[in-house]
């Protein structure tokens, strides 16, 4: 497009709202395809706003306790994509978080670039990295610093004419015409930045609560009580919680663990490890302790993380669900069903990855050659009782065989005659994952994880498919590290952790002012406390998030998924209108679409679905960018502050 003479012209302008995690990989894509597709002397405005630092964000942000540690071993941590993404820009190698650390302490940084991009660790930090090794367990504060590294690396690698401005403040709201130029909206600023393109890479954000939790909140309020609503953990006022009184606790996940290092460790509590090897732990509590009364829709905290490396040979990925599986389901008429058209798949996927490691691995414990059952597996229906009829057939032991359902829900139909059984029953269940999970003997579980990655990149494509999925997910693949699970099992011995078993229901009591919770596996009398805290993060919905950019593009007429998620293309991000056009300025990324990834940053070597998408988005607005030459506003641009 030409310039028009009367009026001066302006280097075209992106804004990225959200400078964490995933705005970060978005720069680092930006910088690496920007050579083929924009040009290195073409001149660009990048804005970055974000109010929180940048790289780690508001959840990866440096002031956070210490104790908090991430749920990933640091060598499963990277930002960079590798020669295993399935993109169309060029692979740009960069450590992971444990090579990055090693580097750190061999003084090797920072990979031929500026010399200011030397991390800059407080002494406490450098000898976390000096002591980290790759099946370690980094604090978040050292991630937070690894993610500030990587996005000065990121930063630094854009061509000289990228000229980047930094708003550490919100975006509210975006408005312009779908043809011409974005005016994106500030927090407290009378200015809107004059944008070509904008990308919302927002991650997790706060929520309104939801009609139990505001009736809880008001009964809590009436009554005195304490009642702490789904959030980050991180930022809860936990101070509320007083010591050496019950806690009913609603959830299992990763925000209980952080509740419960904060509330125990976090005041003073510690550990012993007894002498005997055997890794045991004894928690000696300091008396500022309460009394957590924990339950769920399992009843049991995810599974530990897998404690061995890979032998041998990896199951072949994708195999019963791939892209032409997707293909096929995106023909059909109307919206997949999860529960009958993609779950089938999912379990036939799965079961391979299990059996070909079984078989390839462990062959003794087999009574048929593996190319015999790989073929009479393939043409087995999908969700047919001939699969289980064939395993049944082909593996001796029920225990090699595998039992989704019984993996998912491992106390369902169990009955405990005790409150007491039920702390037994529960700290055996609790020992025998952690046995399970750290015994290369059962390395189809490893398998299984595998093809969990495989079938999320699947996935992504199809937009959309309820919670079900990602519930299943975090259990078996996002679970705890074992040590924090061995921390659980000391806590529930002290009686400092009390579980409550499946299916938990929470009531208000008005007669006795208080919170009740009573689980499905036990009789007896229902706990009673005067606190309730939801360990769980806010579902991330437009309908009830507090981030008023994402309100505002909604009610201007951006779709939504009928779980609530942002409705966006998947494949390039670009948001959906409520007639299903692409918007073709404006693209999200992250947990509030329905193309969300896993994360901001990936295992190695996985082909992971975030890295594949922010190729994609970046190569879309970089050849969106390249195509628009546009007027100067009439208004003076906002400056950075």
């Amino acid at each position: 497009m030409s310039v028009r003479p009367d009026l001066p012209s302006r280097p075209p302008a992106l804004v990225i709202v959200g400078a964490g995690p995933r705005g970060t990989g978005l720069v680092e894509r930006i910088a690496a395809n920007a050579p083929e597709l924009y040009g290195e002397a073409a001149p660009l405005d990048l804005h970055l706003v974000d109010p929180h630092p940048p790289g780690g964000g508001r959840i990866w942000r440096p002031d956070q306790s210490p104790l908090l540690w991430m749920n990933s071993m640091a060598e499963d941590v990277t930002v960079f994509s590798d020669e295993t993404v399935e993109q169309d820009g060029p692979v740009r190698l960069g450590p992971s978080l444990a090579e990055w650390a090693e580097r750190a302490r061999a003084g090797a940084l920072p990979d031929g670039l500026v010399p200011e991009l030397s991390p800059e660790l407080s002494p406490d930090l450098a000898a976390e990295a000096a002591a980290l090794t790759g099946r370690g367990f980094a604090s978040r504060r050292l991630q937070s610093a690894y993610l500030a590294w990587v996005h000065k690396r990121s930063v630094a690698a854009l061509p000289p004419a990228v000229t980047v401005h930094r708003h550490r403040c919100r975006a509210v709201r975006i408005t312009g015409p779908r043809d011409g130029v974005q005016r994106v909206w500030l927090e407290g600023r009378a200015t809107p930045l004059a944008a070509d393109a904008v990308v919302l890479a927002l991650g997790h954000l706060d929520a309104e609560p939801d009609q139990e939790q505001r009736a809880l909140t008001a009964f809590a309020a009436e009554h005195g009580l304490v009642h702490l609503p789904p959030e980050f953990t991180a930022d809860s006022d936990l101070t509320r919680l007083r010591p050496g009184e019950p806690v009913i606790v609603r959830g299992f996940g990763l925000a209980f663990v952080d509740l419960m290092v904060l509330l125990t460790e976090g005041r003073g509590g510690r550990y012993d490890e007894r002498g005997d090897g055997t890794g045991e732990l004894t928690y000696r509590p300091s008396g500022r302790e309460p009394v957590l009364h924990v339950g769920s829709r399992r009843g049991v905290p995810y599974r530990s993380k897998i404690g061995y490396d890979w032998r041998g040979e990896r199951p072949p990925l994708p195999r019963f669900f791939g892209p032409a599986q997707v293909e096929e389901l995106l023909r059909r008429p109307g919206r997949p069903d999860y529960r009958r058209d993609i779950w089938p798949l999912i379990a036939k996927e799965l079961g391979f990855a299990h059996y070909h490691q079984l078989f390839t691995a462990h062959a003794d414990r087999t009574a048929m050659p593996w190319p015999d059952f790989e073929e009479r597996y393939a043409a087995c229906p999908p969700g047919g009782p001939e699969l289980r009829a064939l395993a049944e057939a082909a593996v001796p032991d029920p225990a090699d065989r595998l039992d989704l359902d019984a993996l998912d829900r491992p106390l369902a139909g169990r009955r405990f005659a005790s409150h007491e059984a039920l702390q037994q029953g529960l700290r055996a269940h609790i020992e025998a994952d952690l046995a399970r999970r750290h015994d290369p003997g059962h390395s189809p579980d490893l398998a299984v994880f595998l093809a969990l990655l495989s079938v999320y990149g699947q996935l992504m494509r199809l937009g959309d498919i309820g919670g079900q999925w990602h519930g299943f997910f975090s259990y078996l693949a996002s679970g705890p590290p074992g040590p924090r699970l061995r921390q659980l099992l000391a806590l529930s011995r002290a009686g400092v952790v009390r579980f409550l078993g499946p299916e938990v229901r929470v009531v208000a009591d008005p007669l006795r002012k208080v919170f009740r919770a009573s689980g499905a596996g036990v009789a007896g009398p229902a706990v009673e406390a005067r606190a309730l805290v939801e360990a769980r993060l806010p579902e991330p919905t437009v309908a009830h998030t507090r981030d008023a950019l994402l309100r505002s593009l909604h009610r201007d007429g951006a779709a939504v998924t009928p779980a609530g998620l942002l409705a966006v293309s998947p494949d390039d991000g670009r948001i959906l209108d409520r007639a299903g056009r692409p918007h073709p300025r404006r693209f999200a990324l992250g947990p509030h679409t329905d193309a969300r990834g896993s994360g901001g940053f990936a295992r190695p070597r996985t082909n992971a679905p975030v890295f594949r998408q922010n190729d994609a988005t970046a190569r879309a607005l970089l050849s969106l960018l390249r195509s628009v030459t546009l007027p100067a506003p009439l208004t003076v641009r906002a400056q950075a502050r």
